[in-house]
């Protein structure tokens, strides 16, 4: 894959655990999770696809490039374009039709740190020029 991870398998070794992006789904669709995304035209991504047992437990997986899915929406007032996150032809709704609670805590944490490490950084007293002297 060009500009992508030289080992795919690399790529695991720091993920503990894998989120299913599709959303629900039934038991004889795979689970899918976006692990790396080309810059290429059409863009392509590399996604980790597994099977689980009825006790939960990992049976098979495999790492697999994949198009992303075209579709997207276009949301006239905003001048906002979305286009879905998954890969083409995937089974069920387009990633913005999708709820998972656990993904937006996870992103709203993420903005959180990245707030207030952006307001630590602006807060240098040095760069307060109204400060009295």
């Amino acid at each position: 894959m060009d500009d992508g991870p030289d080992d795919a398998e690399d790529l695991l070794d720091d993920k503990p655990y894998m989120l299913c992006e599709l959303g629900e789904h039934d038991e004889t669709t795979e689970h899918a999770a976006r692990l790396w995304t080309a810059e290429t035209e059409p863009p392509a991504s590399l996604w980790f696809l597994w099977t689980l047992s009825t006790g939960g437990h990992r049976v098979h997986h495999r790492l697999v490039l994949l198009a992303l899915c075209p579709y997207r929406i276009h949301r006239l007032r905003e001048d906002y374009r979305q286009w879905c996150g998954l890969y083409e032809d995937h089974p069920g709704n387009h990633s913005f039709h999708i709820t998972d609670p656990l993904r937006d805590a996870h992103h709203a944490h993420i903005r959180h740190n990245a707030q207030r490490t952006h307001r630590c950084d602006t807060d240098d007293p040095e760069d307060d020029h109204d400060a009295p002297h």
